[in-house]
């Protein structure tokens, strides 16, 4: 289950500073294009209980690799009811909500 609180939703916590507050749902052309950033969230790294993420899997994404996807054409849908407020001070409503998920999906 995606969070840090392993509760399946992201929060604003002051102990991260990466600011994985964007709930996303995974897609095979962002995990590709985190992993050519440096970010590679396919890899599973058991060492630290991370079992690496797939396509459709949801993540709590940080709001500056979201931002930079969303501007190279490579953003993830947004799970909003999952994704925390505080995001609204970077990224706008409409902004999210062109790439909100289909809660039917």
């Amino acid at each position: 289950m995606t969070g840090a609180l392993r509760d399946g939703d992201c929060h604003a916590l002051p102990r991260d500073p990466g600011r994985h507050e964007v709930c996303a749902v995974m897609t095979e052309a962002f995990l590709e294009y985190s992993r050519a950033q440096g970010n590679d969230l396919i890899t599973p790294r058991p060492s630290m209980n991370f079992p690496g993420l797939s396509p459709g899997d949801r993540w709590c994404v940080c709001v500056p690799r979201w931002l930079e996807a969303a501007e190279a054409g490579q953003a993830p849908p947004v799970v909003l009811a999952a994704t925390n407020e505080s995001v609204l001070d970077e990224l706008s409503l409409a902004q999210l909500e062109r790439h909100a998920h289909d809660a039917s999906d």
